[in-house]
């Protein structure tokens, strides 16, 4: 027994060592918690207690209040106003937040989609001829086009005329023919002259007040100025009665475009015409409009036109009897005239303006006052092939019209000889900034098949081109450019003008990407020659929906490409 008990003595040392000795090794044997086994009553059937305590003597653990303390502040005044303090303002906070997020997202302002241009934006318009030769059968062929607009000429001297019932019944049965179409009828005015029958000249004649329509002048033994007739040799002014009356153009009388009694009876006949159902209005002779009575002898150039002779309209400057100051003006209270009659409606020119500046509002910051003008030679240089660059000609022609100003691009001055395709000046000419103008009796109306005109309606209905940035890249001969808007599709335009096929390498292309997907190729573009030195050294054939990279692109002569990017 003796023995047993050293045993046991030794045994329980050797496991305390077993536990450790205390060392930093040791450190969980620091926080021992001490067990204590406490008899309860009836020790006899092993009932017991366990206590466990800290070894260490630590201090107890917080556990929290008890119930019994928690219930006697219950209903203690204090934390009941409190608790009720807390409560209105959490869910009066909450409520602020959840009103703040709602008047932010109606507040906020709307993100619209863009709206499509306005419908003579659109285009293209087919230009046909006067009124008196409008045929029912001239919808289908402004439907080959995918035309917006169906131009016609009334003639001048029916201008002031269009409450008579004979004109009006042509207006009408005009605009009928369209009716059922998404082509809206224009008419070509030349509210400027008009003829000794008119009712404003018969007017003047009875009546000295109402001569101020007219330059007018009485009591004069000759001609006011030496003005001669526009494109003639004879004198601008006509005898009336004894007196001077200025007449420009063989069987007319010139208008003052500003005066009140023209004002009334010009604005008159806008208004009647748009009830009529006509939405577009194109004025003619706008750079003939006289504002006011310059009474002197035009100017003799200091180099004269060498075709011209001596003595002849051409051979004068003009500065005198065209293109007066206030014509801007005079122009943009004849759109407010269309604008009030329909907010659908507009009013533009019919020749090439010349001089912008002329036509810009005296107080609008270089605002024009008329929509979509007609400006500028680029699409003669573009036909000629000229030899300046196309791209500063574009330019040019872009920045003088205005940033941003929407042109026509008259298709009936397009001269191309029979060997070249009428189809790559489509292409290029209607997705530059502005609104197709196609004469169905040019070239670009008859020899341009319907499927070009379908690719092109397509075109100018995508965003890239009706809100997209418009951008032209140097590369000479070529013209190139591009429309684009974040967010789709991009548009490489690429048109050679010349004889020789050209490389489309770009220099500052840093914004195109590597790869382009051949979108669309002028109509004779299938295969083209690459030539080094006027020798033969390839073919290369770029199949609509192939991947191209720019210098691998050879350009045939005479043609259009199309390609598609999303830019860099």
């Amino acid at each position: 027994m003796v023995e047993e008990k050293k045993n046991v003595a030794l045994n329980d040392g050797a496991d305390e060592q077993m536990l450790g000795t205390g060392g930093p090794d040791d450190k969980l044997s620091e926080h021992r918690d001490e067990v204590k086994f406490i008899k309860g009553g009836d020790h006899q059937n092993g009932d017991a207690k366990i206590d466990i305590g800290n070894v260490n003597g630590g201090k107890p653990t917080f556990t929290g209040m008890s119930k019994e303390e928690l219930m006697k502040y219950a209903n203690d005044p204090f934390w009941v106003r409190l608790r009720w303090i807390f409560f209105v303002g959490f869910w009066s906070i909450w409520v602020g937040m959840l009103v703040g997020a709602i008047l932010i997202i109606v507040g906020a302002p709307k993100c619209s989609a863009p709206q499509p241009l306005a419908w003579y934006k659109q285009g293209p318009h087919a230009k046909f001829s006067d009124l008196n030769n409008a045929k029912p059968e001239d919808l289908q062929l402004a439907k080959k086009i995918h035309a917006t607009g169906a131009i016609y000429e009334l003639p001048a001297a029916l201008t002031y005329d269009v409450k008579n019932p004979e004109v009006e019944e042509k207006i009408k049965q005009l605009v009928a023919n369209y009716k059922n179409s998404d082509i809206k009828v224009i008419l070509d005015l030349t509210p400027n002259v008009v003829t000794q029958g008119s009712k404003l000249f018969k007017d003047a004649m009875e009546d000295k007040n109402k001569r101020s329509a007219f330059v007018w002048k009485s009591d004069l033994t000759s001609a006011p100025t030496t003005w001669l007739k526009v494109k003639g040799s004879t004198s601008a002014w006509d005898q009336v009665n004894g007196s001077y009356v200025l007449s420009q153009f063989d069987g007319f009388y010139d208008l003052k475009m500003n005066s009140s009694l023209v004002r009334e009876e010009f604005g008159g006949v806008l208004k009647h015409l748009v009830e009529l159902g006509v939405q577009g209005i194109r004025l003619n002779n706008t750079k003939y409009f006289v504002l006011y009575e310059n009474l002197e002898n035009e100017d003799i150039p200091s180099s004269n036109n060498l075709n011209a002779v001596v003595g002849e309209y051409d051979f004068f400057l003009h500065d005198k009897t065209t293109f007066h100051t206030g014509l801007g003006d005079v122009l943009y209270d004849y759109l407010s005239v269309v604008k009030n009659a329909s907010a659908d409606a507009f009013l533009t020119v019919s020749r090439d303006i010349e001089q912008p500046e002329k036509y810009q509002l005296s107080k609008s910051g270089g605002a024009l006052g008329i929509d979509v003008p007609l400006y500028g030679g680029f699409v003669e240089a573009l036909s000629k092939n000229a030899p300046q660059s196309l791209r500063e000609t574009l330019n040019s022609t872009l920045s003088q019209a205005g940033n941003g100003t929407w042109l026509q691009w008259d298709f009936g001055k397009v001269y191309l000889s029979s060997n070249q395709d009428h189809s790559a000046m489509a292409y290029v000419l209607s997705l530059l900034p502005g609104v197709p103008v196609v004469p169905v009796d040019s070239d670009e109306y008859l020899n341009v098949t319907e499927a070009t005109y379908n690719h092109i309606e397509h075109l100018r209905k995508s965003a890239s081109y009706m809100h997209g940035e418009f951008k032209l890249y140097k590369k000479d001969p070529l013209l190139v450019y591009s429309r684009i808007k974040s967010g789709n599709p991009g548009y490489f335009v690429i048109f050679n003008p010349s004889d020789q096929t050209q490389s489309a390498l770009i220099e500052d292309s840093q914004d195109l990407p590597e790869k382009m997907t051949v979108s669309l190729l002028s109509e004779n573009y299938n295969t083209i020659d690459i030539s080094n030195n006027n020798n033969i050294s390839s073919l290369v054939v770029h199949p609509v929906g192939s991947k191209v990279t720019l210098k691998d692109v050879a350009v045939a002569p005479h043609s259009t490409i199309i390609l598609t990017y999303v830019p860099v």
